[in-house]
């Protein structure tokens, strides 16, 4: 795939449902990829892994995803979220891991076209999917990047 991808990321918290749906829907975003780890509690409200698929396609047409191989693993999310470690730590290991799993060899540039990655981190500033997206147009070089 030589085109230009267009990638966008959304985290879901201080989102209204509508907000969120709105969000995507107006972006012309046709999957939403799930990059969480944790997708089933019931602080996820209206993103639940159960929910999630249904409203995408009821109220947007979208369909949906989850990509475990794009979320951190439970001991660096712990590190960072529950001991409170730096984010420059975070980072470092996160693309470390990406770097071993080899994402951009195992999954295809047209799963991420006009796909949106989907979080809990309100601004993506220090949220691993503005990584996956970055990481990725490291890789690839043809993405546009749109935070929504």
């Amino acid at each position: 795939m030589t085109a230009t991808i267009n990638l966008f990321t959304i985290g879901f918290t201080k989102k209204t449902a509508q907000q969120f749906f709105e969000s995507l829907k107006e972006a012309g975003v046709q999957r939403v990829i799930d990059t969480r780890l944790n997708n089933v509690s019931q602080l996820a409200g209206f993103t639940k892994k159960s929910d999630l698929p249904y409203f995408l396609k009821t109220i947007g047409h979208i369909d949906y995803v989850h990509i475990l191989e794009l979320a951190p693993t439970k001991e660096i999310l712990d590190e960072y979220k529950k001991n409170k470690g730096e984010w420059q730590v975070y980072e470092r290991s996160f693309l470390d891991l990406l770097n071993n799993r080899q994402i951009e060899q195992k999954l295809s540039p047209d799963l991420f076209n006009h796909a949106c990655l989907l979080c809990s981190e309100a601004k993506p500033d220090c949220c691993h999917r503005r990584l996956v997206a970055e990481y990725l147009r490291e890789k690839w070089g043809n993405i546009e990047i749109c935070h929504l």
